[in-house]
């Protein structure tokens, strides 16, 4: 089975809190491996308030919340009864599954947002060295201890004040020594 993007429709003004309730429940039910991203599409715009200019970010879709899963009964269920969800857009009713997006549409979305859509092609094994590239540990380098594909993750060991200490970056996260 493949992971597809789907649109959650909330009520209005909870797409944040539908998004952290949802990522809570994926972790306490053990469903990592059936629904992976959860976003709410939005976008800078800069207003001017009180005299003063600011950057703000605006819902593009208000209402509505993206989600990245393998379509399974399972997953459906805990989707659908995650608190402030009202329910999957494309969905005929009566028990049918949900339509996904379209790649294009998937891809057109992530980018009005300054995102890329996960690559899934890893330049590292098991085993090997890399580096951090990114966030507080930037420029540490660890053995990668596990790659996860389906979530875009990989585990890298990495040897902090003479201690090995086990972290979970993202792909773009870490390159290969050479």
């Amino acid at each position: 089975m493949e992971k597809n993007w789907y649109v959650v429709h909330t009520y209005s003004g909870y797409e944040n809190k539908v998004k952290e309730n949802l990522e809570k429940r994926v972790e306490t039910m053990g469903m990592q491996d059936k629904i992976f991203r959860v976003i709410v599409p939005e976008e800078e715009e800069t207003d001017f308030k009180e005299g003063k200019k600011r950057t703000v970010m605006r819902k593009t879709f208000p209402g509505y919340v993206l989600v990245e899963i393998i379509m399974t009964d399972d997953s459906w269920y805990v989707v659908r009864n995650t608190p402030g969800v009202t329910g999957f857009i494309g969905s005929s009713g009566g028990g049918a599954k949900p339509t996904p997006l379209l790649p294009e549409e998937v891809t057109f979305i992530l980018k009005q947002m300054g995102m890329k859509d996960r690559k899934l092609e890893v330049d590292f094994e098991i085993g090997e060295m890399v580096e951090v590239l990114e966030g507080p540990f930037a420029g540490f380098q660890g053995k990668v201890e596990e790659i996860e594909l389906d979530q875009g993750k990989v585990k890298v060991s990495v040897d902090m004040f003479g201690r090995e200490t086990n972290m979970e970056l993202d792909f773009e996260q870490v390159e290969r020594t050479s």
